[in-house]
């Protein structure tokens, strides 16, 4: 049984390795579940609609809670399972479970020393390991490793050792095997619908996601192809230090972009720093094909230039890095041109070829899809009349993020036109390719920033000024 130190927000003194105990773990939580289904639903039959409502209502929430706790004590690939569901769960989950399981994302105690030292030892070998100070208080955790400051006796080099918890990686297959018997078993998925595929995705996602070798050739070509950036900033790795269990880089400081000091700064340096931060998306995406899909505010700090001429941005965590195909690369950037142009034609015929619009859809539903796409590039759309509400334009056409509520308008779309029903599970290179986008909005929100940048996007889409309507 996983141990807490101090209460449930403590360190974790003990783990399920072995996929036996893990998996007895998640079946003894689906045996409850069943019991209190079986109560829900007999009290069920004596509520009115509105009250089986409000009550079926409560039982996802607590269901989805009792899955969130048990998820957050085993750690390993059972927990990052439950945090790409909540990506994928706002396509067939309960509201109230997606909500429960999005706290997943940053709500996780650390493993104290003692668990992740021997991993530790094994890969970097006593003699190596003698060459540092490790600070044993996790710098940060998270559901496959975490991550401990160090410094370099010989020079006092500050380093991050990123270490994977013990177990993780032989734990996947099974692990994944239980959680969807347990979607099953806690009825949270609807009736009927094979969710194979998206734990076919999952599984996928957290093979990558526990390769260092891989996630280190990352953050190699990243930091290659943003040398010339003065802007970006990404952590050297320090290959003497690195194992299949083990990545290590230089510490690179920074501040979260909530810091008072961040939202300080002057608008012109806040609208600077989103600029660059929407055009390394729109680079990776477009022109590389290589997406960070990972948009945690934890895997960004910011560097303050005392001088005001440099303010950073430093890029963290490569594992969640994504390739994507020139095809689908393509036929995306058919539906944006589509949504700024206003061609539904060319919005279908794109959304078409990647598997997102699904056959014989109602003309109805096709419509309000296509609304949505014009309404989610409303930011760069620049001043064209009828394109974005008025009070978030500033007198110089710049869009304002920080008091958009864009993906409120957009979500009302959605659910007023039933398109969940039409869209059940998207391609899954939509799913994290929009896990990034949406990331890139809350970054601009939150900075505050006001920006026009109908030019930019029309760059990188290699188009010429859109016909006024």
């Amino acid at each position: 049984m996983s141990e807490y130190k101090n209460g449930a927000k403590g360190s974790i003194t003990a783990l399920k390795t072995k996929p036996l105990e893990r998996s007895l773990a998640l079946t003894k939580m689906g045996v409850g579940a069943g019991a209190k289904i079986f109560g829900h639903s007999i009290t069920n039959l004596f509520r009115n609609e509105t009250e089986r409502d409000e009550a079926n209502r409560a039982f996802y929430r607590q269901q989805a809670q009792v899955l969130a706790d048990e998820l957050g004590k085993l750690k390993g690939s059972v927990m990052k399972a439950g945090q790409m569901l909540s990506l994928y769960g706002q396509y067939f989950l309960p509201e109230e479970a997606v909500e429960v399981l999005a706290t997943l994302q940053d709500d996780t105690p650390p493993v104290a020393w003692h668990v992740v030292q021997p991993v530790l030892e094994r890969a970097l070998g006593a003699h190596r390991l003698a060459e540092l100070d490790v600070d044993e208080t996790p710098l940060a955790a998270a559901s496959l490793g975490q991550v401990h400051r160090a410094r370099r006796k010989s020079d006092g080099l500050e380093l991050c050792i990123k270490i994977q918890y013990p177990g993780v990686a032989d734990a996947i297959e099974s692990d994944i095997r239980t959680l969807s018997r347990l979607l099953i078993m806690t009825r949270l998925t609807p009736k009927g619908l094979d969710i194979t595929p998206v734990f076919n995705e999952v599984r996928e996602m957290l093979h990558r996601e526990v390769d260092y070798l891989s996630e280190r050739r990352f953050t190699e070509t990243f930091a290659e192809r943003l040398a010339d950036q003065p802007r970006f900033v990404v952590p050297k790795v320090m290959g003497d230090y690195c194992a299949d269990r083990v990545l290590t880089t230089t510490f690179e400081h920074g501040l979260h972009v909530r810091d008072a000091a961040v939202q300080a700064l002057p608008q012109a340096r806040r609208n600077a720093l989103g600029h660059d931060f929407l055009k390394l998306f729109l680079t990776e995406f477009f022109d590389w094909g290589m997406v960070q899909s990972d948009p945690h505010f934890g895997n960004y700090r910011l560097r303050i230039d005392p001088a005001g001429e440099n303010d950073q941005f430093v890029l963290l965590d490569f594992g969640a890095t994504r390739i994507f195909g020139r095809g689908f690369i393509d036929d995306y950037a058919n539906i944006v041109r589509g949504a700024i142009l206003k061609d539904r034609g060319m919005v279908q015929r794109g959304s078409a070829a990647i598997g997102l619009m699904p056959a014989h859809m109602p003309q109805s539903v096709f419509d309000a899809f296509a609304q949505m796409c014009e309404m989610i590039v409303e930011p760069f759309c620049g001043a064209a009349p009828g394109r974005a509400p008025a009070h978030l334009l500033s007198a110089e056409g710049r869009y304002d993020w920080g008091t958009s509520d864009l993906p409120m308008r957009a979500g009302r779309v959605a659910a007023s036109n039933a398109l969940s029903v039409h869209f059940r599970v998207p391609p899954r290179e939509i799913v994290f390719l929009h896990r990034r986008l949406a990331g890139v909005f809350i970054m601009l929100a939150t900075l505050g920033c006001q920006l026009d940048e109908h030019q930019t996007l029309l760059d990188v889409l290699h188009m010429q000024e859109a016909p006024a309507d």
